[in-house]
């Protein structure tokens, strides 16, 4: 058996009208060659069919509506213009099939699943936002007397009802979007009702999209970076400078450096308790800031440049920047206070969490201990989170892991990638700050997709390196909508949520 999805052309009008006249058996009238030949002209890419043996024995049909200019709720009749096609249009963003049929004698084949494939291929090539369908609901007619369409609908997706068109079209990801009255007035099975189906393209971009999602795969560049003395703070800046050269020239599109990896800065304020020690470091804050807002544009990539000290009407704060290579600043305030840096520093907590647009997707920002709330993640994830960007320091290798293993948790049940990048060796001159453990990584969700372990790339524990890896924003996509399990779907928020109380 030779079975090819391949476009109607004109010549297959015979056999298409001989498939057709046996799947339709009496209800509707079959499609004449007039109307054939002229989808074939307006929109020869939507007339697919399937050929077996050398025979069409299956079709679908489709043309192409603006949304914004044509009522997708208009009756089947209505749509197709009664055969003149005329609300087809090139310029248009959503692909609507008119007709899908399969030969009886070949329904065993699954030959319409190989048409909605192809359909959907169709519609990420061409573009479009989505698939719109009028769906009859054949057995409808014999529950009418019991239940509404809507108690019906509702039963066929719970799988407690079978009907042979919604439960295939169900099966195929689409999903109900409204119950039209009147579609085909002579579908006495379905009592006149029909379903109208809607299938998403997750790919999809519209003309006037914001900066997010530019790209499908992202390169990510961690500093896993060594704690030293520097003389001044021109030598800080070399070793900055170092490893943002040499990791841009890998065509990174992120380099994230670890929390407080200015430290070493307070070796002069060694003298002095650490609240004022680090209030002297918190004073460079600024300057260091504009320093690598500079290396982020003239080196093209977006810096996550760790986290420092900040004050802000005498409170004290742990602060992460996003440079945008763009010359745009964001920035995070740590929400969450360790019991250290409270004790020593009389740090104060952030009271914004949201995710940030990049010309790279969207990404969140966390600092160390905020990655073991799973809380914080939640809440990016539901503002669209892509990446979760996560500098951290640690001293002791516990401490470490939990910073490891709530970071690959918060990937998996935000169905994200979480980078983690901190610090290694030890700072003999810098009071609290003595020794270093860190192993930076990316961590991905788990499912087919993605690592076996969930893991993209490590780097070498407590050395100093570079670590770079991609990552592939279309696979969250792939995820989210067709994933092994849905977490971020499946979610039963008619039981709890999670938001924001300011």
């Amino acid at each position: 058996m030779d079975i090819q999805v391949r476009n109607l052309t004109k010549k297959d009008y015979v056999d298409l009208r001989r498939s057709m006249t046996e799947a339709y058996q009496g209800v509707g009238d079959v499609w004449t060659r007039e109307n054939i030949v002229d989808l074939i002209d307006l929109f020869p890419e939507g007339q697919l069919c399937v050929e077996i043996d050398g025979h069409v024995v299956a079709c679908a049909l489709s043309i192409i509506l603006n949304s914004k200019k044509s009522n997708i709720y208009d009756s089947y009749y209505e749509i197709i213009d009664d055969g003149k096609f005329s609300k087809h249009t090139s310029d248009g963003d959503t692909l609507y099939g008119i007709e899908v049929f399969v030969h009886p004698d070949h329904r065993a084949l699954r030959l319409g699943r190989r048409l909605y494939d192809s359909r959907k291929e169709l519609c990420e090539q061409m573009n479009l936002k989505s698939i719109i369908a009028g769906g009859r609901i054949p057995n409808y007619h014999n529950y009418s007397d019991k239940m509404s369409p809507r108690t019906y609908i509702e039963k066929v997706k719970r799988k407690e009802i079978f009907d042979p068109t919604l439960t295939f079209q169900l099966s195929n990801d689409f999903h109900v979007k409204k119950i039209l009255k009147h579609y085909l007035p002579e579908d006495s099975e379905s009592m006149e009702f029909a379903t109208l189906l809607e299938w998403n393209n997750i790919y999809y971009e519209s003309e006037s999209r914001s900066i997010s999602t530019t790209k499908q795969t992202i390169r990510l560049g961690l500093v896993q970076w060594q704690m030293r003395l520097f003389d001044n703070i021109e030598a800080f800046y070399d070793q900055i400078e170092f490893f943002v050269d040499t990791v841009s020239d890998y065509g990174t599109d992120f380099i994230m450096f670890p929390e407080f990896f200015n430290s070493p800065l307070m070796s002069p304020y060694n003298e002095l308790p650490e609240r004022l020690a680090m209030e002297k470091l918190a004073e460079k804050t600024s300057e260091i800031i504009d320093k690598i807002q500079q290396f982020a544009v003239s080196y093209n990539v977006n810096i996550i440049a760790g986290s420092m000290p900040i004050m802000e009407n005498k409170k004290l704060y742990n602060i992460s920047y996003l440079c945008h290579r763009n010359g745009k600043l964001d920035s995070f305030k740590k929400i969450h206070i360790t019991p250290n840096e409270s004790k020593y520093y009389g740090m104060t907590g952030g009271n914004e969490v949201k995710v940030f647009d990049t010309d790279c997707g969207k990404v969140g920002l966390l600092i160390c201990y905020d990655v073991e709330f799973p809380e914080l993640s939640r809440i990016l994830a539901d503002q669209g989170m892509q990446i979760l960007f996560v500098p951290f320091m640690t001293d002791t290798q516990n401490g470490y892991i939990r910073v490891r293993s709530c970071a690959q948790a918060r990937a998996i049940e935000n169905e994200c990638y979480v980078a983690i990048a901190g610090s290694v060796g030890n700072l003999p001159r810098v009071n609290n700050m003595d020794i270093q453990y860190s192993q930076s990584a990316v961590f991905t969700p788990s499912d087919f997709a993605f690592p076996n372990n969930a893991i993209k790339a490590e780097a070498t524990p407590n050395t100093e390196m570079v670590l770079i890896a991609d990552v592939d924003l279309y696979a969250l996509r792939d995820l989210h909508e067709y994933g092994t399990v849905k977490i971020m779907k499946d979610r039963r928020k008619d039981l709890y949520e999670v938001k924001l109380l300011k």
